[in-house]
């Protein structure tokens, strides 16, 4: 079974799981925990978990799984909540109305609420044999730093209440902190030193809001699938507003150029890499829709 057909099999199931088919549960709220995570767009957190995971060896691959998954559900949590009117207010996410406006707000919170909690519930479960305790415990607790505070993405979203911002422990922390998970999970899920990892899930995490940051600048709504100009609407610290649209695309070129040397000796280094490049050249982003 490929990656997409793995993640997209495991969210399913996690996401039926969540909703509780067996039992009584309120309907809505169910069919918004699956309005919350479809379409799945790129799901490049899932599927970095995964491919760092099978590059050193994929022993076990229901907690490899587990994390991808987990990894999905707290990332769909975060966009539920950032869309919320407290926060950026979005009208639209990936092309279809936000779930507080398709649901309501009280029942977008409790979605997004509801999208942890089954993330810490697939690791927790992932764990069928003694065996795989220490790795499910150690997973759940990386997923946690990465997710709160001081450094995961509700630090993230802290910042953003700053009066000065450091940018870089600003995109650490909203972005590249599931990056940072993503690679370290995938790590761990298969038995390996989740710390040489890090470097290369900061690198490309730092890429990933870079490249944001100029699509929100330069493309349009119809394009991203979201509101654009979303940055400078809520005066948002970014790549573009301290080093203008050039000065951003040359960082990214840069982040990107190191991402691929710090990938850690394993058995599958060559595929990795090749993936990372893949990626690299669709988050570059090409001539804009909009000036």
């Amino acid at each position: 079974m490929d990656i997409a057909r793995r993640i997209d099999h495991a969210m399913s199931a996690a996401i039926e799981r969540a909703q509780g088919r067996h039992g009584v549960a309120p309907g809505r709220l169910a069919a918004a925990l699956n309005y919350a995570v479809t379409p799945g767009g790129a799901r490049i957190r899932p599927t970095l978990c995964l491919s760092v995971a099978l590059a050193c060896g994929d022993d076990r691959p229901e907690l490899a799984d587990a994390a991808a998954v987990a990894l999905e559900l707290i990332h769909c949590a975060s966009l539920v909540h950032d869309d919320l009117p407290c926060f950026d207010d979005a009208d639209f996410r990936r092309g279809k109305p936000t779930v507080h406006l398709a649901y309501s707000e009280p029942l977008a919170v409790l979605t997004g609420d509801s999208l942890i909690i089954a993330a810490f519930d697939e690791l927790a479960s992932a764990a069928t044999r003694p065996e795989d305790a220490l790795r499910a415990l150690a997973l759940v607790r990386l997923l946690a730093r990465q997710s709160g505070m001081p450094h995961g993405i509700c630090a993230g979203q802290g910042w953003e209440s700053e009066e000065k911002v450091d940018l870089r422990a600003y995109h650490r922390s909203k972005t590249g902190a599931l990056f940072v998970a993503a690679t370290q999970m995938g790590a761990l899920a298969a038995g390996r030193d989740a710390e040489p990892w890090e470097e290369l899930g900061a690198r490309i995490g730092e890429a990933f809001q870079v490249a944001d940051d100029l699509r929100d600048a330069l493309y349009d709504e119809e394009v991203l699938g979201k509101p654009a100009g979303q940055d400078a609407a809520h005066a948002r610290p970014s790549a573009v507003e301290e080093l203008g649209v050039q000065g951003a695309i040359r960082r990214l070129r840069d982040i990107l150029g190191g991402a691929i040397a710090s990938i850690p000796s394993c058995p599958g280094e060559a595929q990795l890499a090749q993936m990372v490049r893949l990626y690299a050249e669709r988050m570059t982003p090409v001539a804009p829709a909009r000036v």
